[in-house]
């Protein structure tokens, strides 16, 4: 299992807006996850359902000197997002992996994505496009919805990319539903999602508002606790990557995890 450690260069991230959007802080912040993440995941647009909308020249700005200085450290670098022209930007860049929070329905960016050798994180949203809304979708059936959505497009990623260079993220909290449990459904379906394709799946719970909902403590810096429980199930459920504000926590849990399981 691989961590992806969460850096937001944004004014208004629902959990660390404003903290990182100079460059020096970005990288500061960036180093200290790198510590124990493998890869960097990097966003210049919140997508949360009170974001602001953000131009792709404004993404491409915020980005580009934050990829600069981390490319010079050969860190692993992933970027999110779902502008096509931020993608092939990236691309061009040489970060590793692009995240989509609509698993890359343009496909006038595969050649460019295909030639730079980028791993393509699809992730399923009920909505179509932008940023996420709160939308009252069933628990009941969201998994269904969830496959229904990845029979079609890995079918139609599989037709262009190589199967080593997909990676399958269900979505979770408002990318699902504003009802909490169908966040607890799709975690559920892990090890079913990945039978159903053999893929890798990566799971991204942390500090959303699901957990807050769950657990009673609507307050984000009050979500801790639930985040790394949530990650640790996802972890045990065979998740691949797991995309978080806090690796430390989630490595030494999921390290002591292991040890107590080990027989003898």
């Amino acid at each position: 299992m691989e961590l992806l450690g969460i850096l937001n260069i944004t004014a208004d991230s629902f959990s660390d807006g404003g903290r990182f959007t100079e460059t020096a802080d970005a990288v500061t912040h960036g180093m200290k996850l790198l510590s124990d993440a493998e890869i960097l995941d990097i966003g210049a647009a919140s997508s949360h359902p009170d974001a602001a909308a953000v131009d792709p020249e404004l993404e491409i700005t915020r980005l580009g000197p934050v990829i600069d200085a981390f490319k010079t450290q050969n860190a692993r670098i992933s970027i999110d997002s779902f502008q096509p022209r931020v993608q092939t930007f990236a691309a061009r860049r040489g970060v590793e992996f692009i995240n989509d929070i609509h698993g890359f329905p343009d496909r006038s960016v595969y050649p460019e994505l295909l030639q730079a050798g980028v791993k393509l994180i699809a992730m399923h949203a009920v909505q179509a496009q932008g940023i996420a809304t709160r939308e009252n979708v069933s628990p009941a059936i969201i998994v269904d919805r969830i496959f229904a959505f990845f029979d079609k497009r890995v079918e139609q990623l599989l037709r262009v990319f190589p199967r080593e260079r997909i990676i399958l993220d269900p979505g979770m909290g408002f990318f699902l539903s504003a009802d909490a449990r169908a966040s607890v459904q799709a975690l559920k379906a892990i090890g079913t999602l990945k039978a159903r394709y053999g893929l890798p799946v990566l799971v991204s719970v942390s500090r959303k508002s699901f957990l807050g909902a769950l657990s009673g403590r609507p307050a984000v810096e009050e979500r801790a606790a639930a985040t790394l429980a949530a990650e640790l199930f996802a972890a045990d459920a065979g998740a691949d990557y797991i995309r978080t504000h806090d690796p430390r926590a989630l490595k030494d849990a999921w390290r002591l995890t292991q040890m107590l399981r080990e027989r003898g």
